[in-house]
């Protein structure tokens, strides 16, 4: 079972991750949506696609940008669609 942990706080847990470039892809059922806040921020991968970001929020810190999704992945990259990956400091084990 993977889970996703930042600031002493589980954000997500599944043991039905997706596994691309070294990252955990968590089905977006898997995340505990009240931590996330909608970002600004996107970036392109000539692969996968945009990427769409969101501010991890626990307990008054806030982690910009920790989590991406792509909710239009290429086909190359369609078993990432409805997954969010972590970075920036959010374990992943």
């Amino acid at each position: 079972m993977a889970k996703a942990v930042w600031n002493g706080k589980l954000i997500a847990e599944s043991d039905e991750t997706v596994m691309v470039e070294g990252n955990h892809y968590f089905p977006a059922s898997a995340v505990k949506r009240e931590l996330l806040k909608p970002s600004a921020t996107t970036t392109v991968c000539a692969w996968k696609g945009t990427a769409h970001y969101y501010t991890l929020a626990v307990d008054g810190e806030e982690n910009v940008d920790a989590a991406w999704y792509y909710p239009e992945p290429k086909a190359a990259a369609a078993q990432i669609k409805d997954r969010i990956a972590f970075w920036r400091g959010v374990q992943v084990v």
